[in-house]
């Protein structure tokens, strides 16, 4: 007996996150699969019943995608037409591979469902449907010069003399396979005209990809040393105080769908100018007024999180290697290794857990510039309630944990109030935390005048998170450190 269903519809199941989570939703969407083959069975007299342990894939199909390349979606999937699924992995596999193409960034809705399924050679056909999100973003630049904005706003009176302006043009679908473009022209506190290209592969198996870029900033003011744990500034009103310039090349290699190589070549030319080396830092650049160097880094990289822009499972590491300077200029000579570590847990419907572990360690242990001496309270490499600082070294370790709990999950339509159509359709997510962070840097040649160098850090508080449309999260945190101080601090992390 051949039995053929069709448009099985199982959207309850796999194709709105903002319906079901977790353990429950995965629970849900192995019954629909029991039941689906349990029918199978009785429809065709039982026969079914020994044999349809495993189903084939005979045909996928993509539709909704007006601008992304059907090839590309394709690459992100862990199964191809003609591979064989178990019934007891059907329903993980599925919602796993559409997290991996919402973690593209390039969908703001994945749908995964079985479109056809023939009983007597347990054949199956998967129809993905995808909603674009807006890929060109031309943004106005009006940004802070300052590391966050909580120094921005209190140390410096949030003054619109440290306010960068101008244009930053991205695309982040340029040619529909992922390739990103980045275009900058600013002017204001630094001046600075920016590109990059980075397609995410360049041959045919998909695997080898590339980036370009090159970077020109100029300031009349810079951060000329460290006192207090807080960063000192000098502005001139003649002319510039340091200019930088960087070309960069790199190679991507992606053997596997959760496993990356990267390779980065950069060449630097900075400049001071003889106001900074003779009355501000002689150890800026170690004496000199000019800063020539090759760097090379590699960075190894295996990312099984589910939802990468707010992980609630799985994992991710790093692992990697720079070498700054190769004895051409004789300017500098830094070699770092450099470990990162998250660890995310489920502990229920509601509850989870997210653990952080980052890690610097120089291997070449002589002074470098003071330049190049940036460890904690940089980038995402920072201690939360010691926002308004800086800590300055060689080495450095941190342990950030988070206990997290689901107060929202639900998607808005928006309708006609939004005018872009990609941007309808909006999932918001929010999340209480409870976070407690433990921090080390070790500054053996700048820590004069600074308390915070060579000290254990800790810092605790209560957090709320928000996910609005899937990968712009926004933070705002109420923290605590060790020096007894309260601060209330906002983050954001945006694909800007």
């Amino acid at each position: 007996m051949d039995v053929r269903f069709r448009h099985w519809d199982l959207r309850l199941a796999t194709l709105d996150p903002g319906v079901e989570a977790g353990a429950q939703r995965r629970s849900r969407m192995r019954l629909c699969w029991v039941l689906i083959a349990g029918m199978c069975s009785l429809l065709s007299g039982g026969s079914l019943l020994a044999s349809a342990t495993a189903v084939r894939v005979d045909k996928i199909t993509v539709e909704g995608n007006r601008r992304t390349r059907d090839q590309f979606i394709l690459r992100e999937l862990d199964f191809k037409r003609g591979d064989t699924i178990s019934l007891q992995e059907l329903s993980d596999r599925l919602e796993f591979n559409r997290l991996q193409l919402m973690n593209t960034g390039l969908f703001i809705h994945v749908g995964m469902n079985i479109r056809e399924w023939e009983t007597a050679t347990n054949q199956i056909s998967v129809d993905i449907s995808v909603l674009e999100t807006w890929y060109i973003y031309p943004i106005p630049i009006f940004e802070l010069a300052d590391r966050n904005f909580n120094v921005w706003w209190r140390d410096y009176d949030h003054s619109f003399r440290r306010v960068n302006y101008g244009v930053r043009l991205y695309h982040f679908n340029l040619t529909g396979r992922r390739d990103q473009f980045k275009g900058v022209v600013q002017f204001g506190f630094t001046d600075k005209f920016e590109f990059q290209y980075t397609p995410p592969f360049i041959d045919r198996k998909q695997k080898l990809g590339l980036t370009t870029g090159l970077l020109f900033t100029r300031q009349r003011e810079l951060n000329y040393g460290t006192l207090d744990d807080q960063q000192q500034f000098y502005r001139s009103e003649g002319g510039h105080l340091l200019q930088r310039l960087r070309a960069s090349a790199g190679l991507s290699f992606r053997p596997h769908l959760r496993i990356y190589h990267q390779w980065l070549l950069e060449y630097h030319a900075n400049r001071i100018s003889n106001e900074v080396l003779d009355e501000l830092n002689a150890d800026f650049f170690l004496g000199r007024t000019h800063q020539r160097f090759f760097a090379f880094h590699y960075e190894f990289t295996v990312d099984r999180r589910d939802i990468r822009p707010f992980p609630l499972h799985g994992f991710l590491t790093s692992i990697g290697l720079q070498k700054e300077g190769f004895g051409l200029f004789g300017d500098v000579n830094a070699l770092y290794l450099n470990g990162l570590y998250k660890q995310y847990l489920p502990l229920d419907r509601r509850w989870s857990t997210e653990w952080i572990l980052g890690a610097r360690l120089g291997l070449i242990r002589n002074q470098q510039p003071f330049y190049n001496s940036r460890a904690l309270g940089y980038g995402d490499d920072f201690i939360r309630g010691y926002e308004y600082y800086v800590i300055d070294g060689l080495d450095f370790v941190y342990l950030k944990s988070s206990l997290r709990w689901e107060l929202l999950n639900k998607t808005y339509r928006l309708g006609k109030a939004m005018p872009l159509k990609a941007l309808q359709r909006m999932p918001v997510k929010v999340y209480l935390s409870f976070n407690n962070d433990l921090g080390y840097a070790n500054n053996p040649f700048y820590a004069a005048g600074n308390d915070l160098p060579n000290q254990l850090l800790w810092g605790y508080g209560l957090g709320i998170n928000f996910i609005v449309y899937y990968d712009k999260v926004f933070n705002l945190e109420v923290s605590r450190n060790r020096l007894g101080e309260t601060g209330f601090y906002l983050h954001w992390a945006t694909k800007f």
